[in-house]
């Protein structure tokens, strides 16, 4: 398992953590965590990882797409920042301690990045069902990591 995606040298601002942000996400985790419907149009899970250099349980509101055998997709685009986000190197220190929501449903699972042809197809997938993903490429010069959550 290869978290290897390294910061690009430019991107979109990612966004700063204010009152309004966390509290939008704390709606849009509730909401994930109770039904399977969708928010402006997108599936949305709770993704629980460890933090990194905390330790402590960290819960973050990701959209995911379906993958091959009942897995789950998620991208670390930051919204075409050029970091990427703080989840996705909590997934990279503890892949295998890692948890989702949705539907009333905690899943326990194993993360794994993608690399090659299989990020590849998985990549094309998503941005076809969710096109704003590819607009996120254009504004970072990192490769945007995408990662299946496999049932544990």
């Amino acid at each position: 398992m290869s978290f290897d995606t390294r910061n690009g040298t430019r991107g979109a601002r990612q966004p700063t953590a204010n009152p309004l942000l966390k509290l939008g996400n704390k709606l849009m985790m509730r909401r994930a965590r109770k039904s399977d419907s969708t928010t402006a149009g997108m599936r949305l899970l709770v993704l629980t990882t460890i933090g990194k250099k905390s330790g402590e349980p960290r819960s973050s509101p990701l959209a995911w797409f379906p993958g091959d055998d009942g897995t789950w997709l998620v991208v670390a685009s930051a919204g075409g920042a050029a970091k990427n986000p703080a989840w996705y190197y909590n997934l990279a220190a503890n892949p295998d301690r890692v948890t989702i929501e949705l539907g009333g449903e905690t899943i326990p699972v194993v993360a794994e990045q993608l690399n090659g042809e299989e990020r590849a197809q998985a990549w094309a997938t998503i941005v076809s069902s969710a096109a704003n993903f590819g607009s996120y490429e254009k504004k970072t010069d990192r490769e945007i990591p995408v990662i299946r959550l496999t049932r544990a």
